[in-house]
Parts: structure tokens; sequence; C-alpha cells
């Protein structure tokens, strides 16, 4: 089992609001890049988009920050050009040793097009289809003359070989129809949002029955919250307290945005939600219980990975192996905030957990120093 955290330009106790929003510069994340890299996680995703931080300078400034962790860097297809893009990921993989993994992130309809990139949703993975597979001939070497609907490239060639052969490995995520192909023919690892375990393991069926067409084989990923305290109890009432801490009119906006989106995997999270709770308001948080120990809370205030699993260490350990009987082998995981949750986990969970362990991993035990020093909240 992988176990990957995340860093993204924005964090807090509930950043949604301006007073649960902490400060996010380069001290910031070299702390909990160095906490990634010696509490045994395999690495961490690099978050993209909307104007912040570029993944890439964020990612490059960590190498010598860090010996150990993997970095799965968020890419957009078609804002550079291949080789470029071929050249960038070679650079990287080379200065950090081998640590570089590319997520595609094809992006919604009102993500791409302040990025110059206006087409509908299938066009976006028909050019998705065609950056990808020149991308891979450049990085297996070769010299490409390539004429498409979306690129066009003539004498095209890398003179920078990668450390990881034939490249990076390629994570991806979507869950219409085109973006299933697109899985199939090019990615390595399929990641999906935490939906219930029998919904995400019929993609990882579809997925992988498109790409044994293909002649492939692909791993899967999962990203999905953690809230894992001591007991139970504490658990559901750290829920509780970021449910206390969600607006309504934030809920309404996020609402919007959501049902705007021409995201099939949006709207499959959007109908998990919707189902739970019908036309009733939700009081508490167990109310966004939809499967036995996820929560859907998430999902009320922010698109994407919208549920997390609650539990004690036991409970959350059960539950991802639930997941890992349906298929996911690899686990991209955060809770908030980044930093000391980062700790908390890896005190509580990892120990319960089938990955590699490193003697840092070890110092700490449940309840360890860390967390005491800072008097985490709930």
């Amino acid at each position: 089992m992988e176990v990957y955290w995340y860093l993204i330009p924005h964090d807090g106790y509930y950043p949604w609001k301006r007073q649960g929003t902490r400060a996010v510069d380069f001290a910031y994340v070299s702390q909990v890049a160095r906490a990634v890299d010696h509490l045994g996680y395999t690495g961490a995703l690099l978050a993209t988009g909307g104007g912040a931080h570029d993944a890439w300078v964020m990612g490059a400034s960590l190498i010598p920050q860090t010996t150990r962790m993997k970095f799965i860097i968020a890419v957009h297809p078609g804002i550079v050009a291949p080789l470029m893009l071929a050249q960038k990921a070679a650079t990287f993989d080379q200065f950090s040793n081998g640590r570089l993994i590319i997520n595609i992130v094809t992006g919604e309809g009102k993500q791409m097009p302040p990025y110059g990139i206006e087409l509908d949703h299938d066009e976006r993975y028909a050019l998705t289809d065609e950056y990808w597979g020149v991308y891979r001939r450049l990085m297996a070497g070769e010299t490409v003359d390539f004429e498409g609907r979306y690129l066009k490239l003539r004498d095209a060639k890398l003179s920078l070989p990668p450390i990881q052969k034939p490249y990076p490995p390629l994570f991806f995520g979507g869950s219409s129809d085109p973006a299933l192909t697109v899985a199939a023919r090019h990615t390595d690892t399929y990641l999906t949002w935490g939906e219930p375990p029998p919904l995400a393991g019929e993609k990882i069926a579809e997925v992988r029955r498109r790409a044994e067409a293909f002649g492939r084989k692909v791993r899967f990923g999962l990203r999905i919250n953690l809230i894992v305290r001591e007991t139970k109890e504490e658990a559901w009432a750290a829920a509780q307290w970021l449910f206390d801490r969600i607006d309504r009119d934030v809920i309404e906006t996020t609402s919007t945005r959501r049902t705007q989106t021409d995201s099939i995997g949006q709207q499959r999270m959007n109908q998990v939600i919707g189902d739970r709770l019908g036309n009733k308001a939700p009081r508490h948080a167990r109310d966004l219980e939809i499967y036995p120990d996820i929560w859907a809370g998430f999902g009320l205030i922010r698109n994407g990975p919208g549920t997390a699993i609650v539990g004690d260490p036991e409970t959350v350990a059960a539950r991802l192996k639930e997941y890992a009987d349906v298929g996911f082998d690899t686990f991209i995981v955060s809770g908030q905030p980044l930093l000391e949750e980062a700790y908390r986990v890896a005190d509580l969970l990892l120990p319960l957990l089938p990955i590699e362990r490193t003697t840092a991993t070890e110092k700490f035990v449940r309840g360890g120093p860390f967390l005491a020093a800072v008097g985490a909240r709930p």
C-alpha cells in the first residue's frame, strides 16, 4: 500500500472562512514537506489551479528540503507544449533522483478558460488523449512528427532522459466515458474520489476492462480526507466541530457552483451527497454519513474530494482495507490543517497499515509529543 499526503496553497483549521485560514508560504510548505518526508508517507500530491502557487515551482523548491518523498505534480494538458512538459519532467526527475509522478488533470468547463483553453467536455478529453500520447513518445526517446486535431509537432525530440523508465508514472482521474478510455490508454494509476467502496469498485472494474482491451494493466488510487482520533466519539466530535463552522451562504454558493459543472466525477459526488440528504438541510455532522464511517461534509463547501473517513485508528484502517479489497493500492489522504494532521495520521493510523516503515516513523506513537506540544484542536 502507498499512502500519500497533500500539499496545497490553502490551509487552516477551516479554510473556507477567513478566520480559519492560515498563511501558506515557503516556510510553511517546507515544514509540511519535511513532515511527509520523515513520517513514512510515500509522498504528496501538489495540487494546481486557481492562480495560486505553481505546483512545479513549489515541488522543485522542496527537492533539497527532502530525501525520499515522491512528488505528484498536477498538470493540465495543453497549457504548455508537450516537448516543454517533457523537458520539465525529465529535469525534475533527474534533480529529484527519480521522485516525480505526474497527475493528469483535464479540468472542467469553468476551470480551463482562464488558461486559454475553451473546449467542451469531450473535446478536452480528445486533447488529453493526443497530448499524453505525444508526451509518452517523447519521454521514451522518440523523434515525434504528429499532426492531430489539437496538436502539431515536427522533429520534436527530448534529449534529456528521465531517471524513471520509460517515464515517471502518470496518475489520472475522470469518470466520464471518454475519461475512462483515456485512463485505460495512457495512465499507470487511475484516481477517483472517495465514493462508497461499492461505487468506486464499479469504476475500477470498468477501467480495468478497457485497459485490458489496450493490452495494459492499470493500478488504482483513492483521494479521500481523514478525520482520525483516539476514539470514534472524538472523531465524530471533530467532524461536528468542522460542521458547526460551515455557514449556510457558503453551502449555497458551493452548491450552485457544483450543479453548474460539466465534470462527471463531480456530478457523481453531488449525487452521493444528494441521495443522503434528500430535501433536508443537515443539522448534525452524522446526517452526512453516506456510508459507514464515511462523511460527506467537505462536499458542502468545496468541489472535488468531498468525503472523509471518520473514526478511531482501527475503524479508519478497516475502511481503507475495504477500499483495498475492491482494488485500490494507492491512497492520497489529508486532514486539516495539513501539518498537524500529517503527524496525527502518522501517529495513529500509519502503524496499522501495510506500508513500508522507516526508523523515523516508529519514533511517533499514539498521542505523540508533537500533538501535545501544539495543543491540537479537535
